[in-house]
């Protein structure tokens, strides 16, 4: 028994020794989406700081396809050890699981949450001769005309999909939906009369907004957007409990030791809070969200559960 214990003791040291060398080599960090997509913009902005913080290069490797579930599963499945690292989103974290019935990874039993970095909310825009000044206008206008307002998206079971099918069921009403292969053409057609209204997203919709080519009614996050500060929330403007947005996340392969976890999230909570990063992160879309691992786990759970439940209310299919 004595030996047994010196073993264990043994072994127990090593190991925290081992943690406390981390890290000593590169760290590999998984973008499950191209280059030049927010992710990974993200990923180089935070990255290019923590490189000095940790004292080793961070090397970005992209690896997109099927809506990021590859990169993910690459992550899923990588050594526990510090050395792999990953980003995460709404769309690989919470939506996948509930459009795909054989997703090759579980978005909470192999990941270990690491960070909340950044939520991108959209904004609620109307073609200007739509007659629909608010909210209000826009809910009772599609009540009085059940199909007729036509909304686009970045295509079929995309997350401005998904946030217009939740309007719906909150709003009790029923829109058309037209998909696109993105929602920058989406965004010609509205502002050309051909739809009437869309969730878009923020930064490349300000300078329409700002042009009267499409009027904003609400920001869909929970708080109002700093680039639009005189457009409420979805809350704000009436609909309680409304809430949709693309976060950002770091996650590591679960089984990531606890010790080497709590000093990334340190790291990263101390680069989010730098004013420079923060307005960095401002022109892609992005409000900064620093906190604990906790609070990551419990989001992933809480939007795992509220986008099934859009799903399968709405009858949204896998593209």
């Amino acid at each position: 028994m004595i030996r047994f214990l010196s073993i264990v003791t043994a072994v127990a040291m090593a190991a925290g020794v081992a943690h406390a060398d981390w890290p000593d080599r590169p760290i590999r960090v998984i973008v499950p989406f191209p280059a030049g997509s927010s992710s990974d913009v993200a990923a180089r902005i935070i990255g290019n700081e923590l490189n000095t913080r940790l004292g080793q290069q961070l090397v970005i490797d992209n690896r997109p396809g099927a809506s990021g579930n590859i990169g993910s599963d690459v992550i899923a499945k990588a050594a526990p050890d510090g050395y792999t690292l990953g980003f995460a989103t709404t769309s690989t974290h919470a939506v996948a699981v509930g459009l795909s019935p054989t997703l090759p990874y579980d978005p909470v039993k192999n990941f270990a949450p690491v960070a909340l970095i950044s939520v991108s909310p959209y904004v609620l825009v109307v073609h200007p001769k739509l007659p629909a000044s608010s909210l209000a206008d826009l809910i009772a206008l599609a009540k009085a005309k059940p199909g007729a307002i036509t909304y686009g998206s970045a295509g079929l079971a995309s997350l401005a999909h998904l946030a217009s099918a939740l309007f719906e069921n909150l709003a009790g009403v029923k829109l058309n939906h037209i998909p696109y292969k993105s929602s920058a053409q989406s965004v010609v057609d509205l502002i050309a009369g051909r739809l009437d209204m869309q969730f878009a997203t923020i930064p490349p919709t300000i300078s329409n907004i700002n042009a009267g080519q499409v009027r904003a009614l609400a920001t869909t996050g929970t708080r109002r957007v700093s680039a639009l500060p005189d457009v409420p929330t979805m809350g704000e403007a009436g609909m309680a409990n409304y809430e949709a947005s693309l976060w950002l996340a770091v996650v590591a392969p679960a089984g990531t030791p606890g010790e080497i976890v709590k000093r990334l999230n340190h790291e990263i909570v101390e680069v989010l809070n730098m004013p420079r990063i923060k307005e960095a992160l401002a022109v892609q879309g992005m409000e900064t969200e620093p906190g604990p691992p906790e609070a990551l786990a419990t989001l992933i759970g809480s939007e795992i559960e509220k986008w099934r439940k859009v799903i399968t209310q709405s009858g949204i299919k896998e593209n």
